[in-house]
């Protein structure tokens, strides 16, 4: 049986949904479970058939709450609910928040104890034959730093750090939190940097002694954090600024990188790829994976960061000897 299209689930979830908002439009309830506003007021009905006392208010769309005081007392999950929470838990490491490790043992604690036992059963199957690690590109993160900087954003409030620099420079800045996006293993926030009166990206990992202000500021409208970050992610704190043409199509190209991370653009049959890096023997060995042909533009150290590749290449072709200086002979 789905579940996810179980109309009984559905109801269920909505309930869900307003014991944990204060009030929720019929519109975004529709959206969130979709359906259409008609259905979102069958499963209202539903559920004051069964005695849960939703109100309603009138308007565009209409929106709903629960009387204020209610609350239903134990939990309900579905197996795929179970599975799906436990897994989540497990994931953390994932974004680089290990530090969320006594947290994440506490909560998968708490939901065993309610869980019914066929429940408790399959999320304790995950524990057995689901391993989740952190790629080579996540970088752990401060789980205090994290919390705080969402608060901050929520309440609209500047923050004040020390910020270490790629180039290992240390300086102090405050910003105007406008957003905190996970992306490539990294955390990152996007504000107003009051020092350059220019909207910044820092990454969290880099962030220490962060202070949250006691004033407040006035966040743009529409502000879309993920966006800004994709658009501006290809230089984002990068040691080196890269541009390379390529020996393959753009079509072919793009199916290699991820898009945020680059610039590309079709250039005489083939590629020119535009980006930030910090470390450029990994990305020379990325490009030299891709089998064509490859002219470098800029910078020097990314043709030097191919020599070092080649000099190991051609010491592993000759099985791992070193070579071998000109014996002299003497009479």
């Amino acid at each position: 049986m789905n579940f996810m299209y179980d109309p009984i689930m559905r109801v269920l979830t909505v309930l869900e949904i307003l014991q944990a908002r204060e009030h929720v439009s019929g519109a975004e309830l529709a959206r969130r479970l979709e359906v259409n506003p008609r259905t979102v007021q069958r499963y209202i009905a539903r559920l004051q058939d069964l005695c849960i006392p939703v109100e309603s208010t009138r308007g565009v769309g209409g929106a709903y709450r629960l009387k204020p005081g209610f609350r239903l007392p134990p939990m309900m999950f579905t197996d795929e609910e179970a599975f799906a929470l436990t897994l989540g838990l497990r994931a953390l490491r994932h974004l680089g928040l290990a530090a969320f490790a006594p947290a994440t043992e506490g909560a998968a604690a708490k939901l065993g104890r309610v869980l019914p036992d066929l429940l408790r059963e399959s999320a304790a199957a995950v524990e057995e034959v689901v391993a989740v690690e952190p790629g080579p590109w996540v970088i752990f993160t401060s789980a205090e730093s994290l919390i705080r900087l969402c608060t901050a954003v929520r309440t609209r409030r500047p923050v004040s750090f020390h910020y270490e620099s790629h180039d290992r420079s240390s300086s102090r800045r405050e910003i105007e939190p406008y957003g905190i996006v996970h992306m490539d293993g990294r955390w990152y926030v996007i504000g107003r940097c009051r020092m350059r009166q220019a909207l910044r990206t820092f990454r969290l990992d880099r962030v220490s002694e962060l202070e949250v202000s006691d004033e407040t500021f006035e966040r743009p409208a529409g502000f879309d954090a993920k966006a800004y970050l994709q658009r501006s992610m290809p230089f984002v704190q990068a040691g080196f600024s890269i541009e390379v043409w390529l020996d393959l199509p753009i079509e072919n190209a793009r199916s290699h990188f991820a898009l945020h991370r680059v610039m590309m653009e079709d250039d005489n049959g083939g590629t020119t790829l535009r980006c930030g890096r910090e470390n450029l023997e990994p990305f020379a060995a990325m490009l030299l994976s891709l089998g064509c042909s490859i002219v470098v533009r800029q910078p020097r150290e990314l043709r030097d960061a191919f020599e070092r590749l080649a000099a190991r290449a051609a010491q592993a072709a000759r099985g791992g000897e070193k070579p071998y200086a000109a014996l002299s002979v003497s009479s």
